[in-house]
């Protein structure tokens, strides 16, 4: 939910004004004094490599249809971020993987319906074939002298931090 769309206490129904709470202007209950903080979207993004491959799925919805990303999803609320993207992976590219490390944590959202945070993994491949599911239509190894269109900025820049 973003911070515009919020309109009505979540308590107590009465309409939300913007009053300064916490060093900023904030959406704030007149009648229980309930404040609304804005949380970050946070999403997990896998890398795995083969024989000096990396491995991407082809986005099948939009934001950008039809151009290719690492496996990523949302980290649900509660959820180890290590198993979002363990669980993505096996959504996404029909594998199960086991992280094996950090890459990086970037910030910035790159669309509207898109994360504030995601954090990059390293992972290997357990078992399974693969296969594209959830929101991908296609998944494949690439030669990263020979990358297809990427969707993201993000995807980007972690396979230029890893050279």
């Amino acid at each position: 939910m973003d911070y515009q769309e919020i309109n009505y206490c979540l308590r107590c129904g009465t309409e939300l004004i913007l009053a300064e709470r916490y060093g900023r202007q904030r959406k704030t209950c007149p009648a229980c004094d309930w404040v609304y903080f804005a949380d970050p979207k946070v999403a997990v993004a896998t890398l795995i490599v083969q024989d000096s491959k990396v491995l991407l799925v082809r986005r099948g919805i939009n934001p950008n249809r039809g151009m290719w990303t690492l496996p990523a999803g949302f980290v649900d609320a509660g959820e180890d971020p290590i198993h979002a993207a363990e669980r993505e992976c096996l959504e996404e590219a029909g594998i199960q993987v086991k992280v094996s490390g950090l890459i990086t944590l970037l910030f910035g959202q790159e669309h509207p319906r898109g994360a504030h945070i995601i954090i990059f993994y390293r992972a290997d491949i357990v078992s399974g074939e693969l296969s594209p599911g959830d929101d991908v239509d296609r998944v494949a190894f690439f030669d990263r002298s020979s990358l297809p269109p990427l969707a993201f900025q993000s995807t980007s820049q972690v396979l230029n931090i890893l050279g």
